[in-house]
């Protein structure tokens, strides 16, 4: 269920990142309206995010999957152009967000007894 809502709040990212661009410096009510409900549900939901999922993690794939989507966006729209390098470039950050899905993860309590045991030897 986390890394669903992840991807959620990855998505809400690039909702809220392309209104605060929209917004004009907050100038624009209907985007900046957007801009500060998306934030706020994509920020509250990366929360619930890091209590299941590593921060290093997490914060990786929450920004690429927003990076990539806001770019993907852009190009959708013709706000940006479409060329093979990008679509190379967001391919190698797609594929970086898949290879930290499939890497297992360290328990965090693991984790954070390994300094501990490590004095103690």
């Amino acid at each position: 269920m986390a890394w669903i809502v992840l991807f959620v709040s990855a998505a809400l990212e690039t909702v809220w990142a392309t209104a605060l661009g929209e917004s004009h410096g907050f100038t624009r009510l209907q985007p900046t309206i957007v801009f500060a409900i998306t934030i706020v549900i994509s920020l509250v939901a990366f929360g619930y995010v890091l209590r299941h999922i590593p921060i290093s993690t997490a914060y990786a794939v929450w920004t690429g999957t927003g990076a990539a989507l806001t770019v993907l966006w852009g190009m959708a729209t013709g706000a940006e152009p479409v060329t093979v390098l990008r679509l190379v470039f967001i391919a190698g950050i797609v594929g970086c967000v898949v290879g930290l899905k499939l890497l297992p993860a360290r328990p965090a309590a693991h984790a954070a007894s390994a300094p501990a045991a490590r004095d103690r030897a």
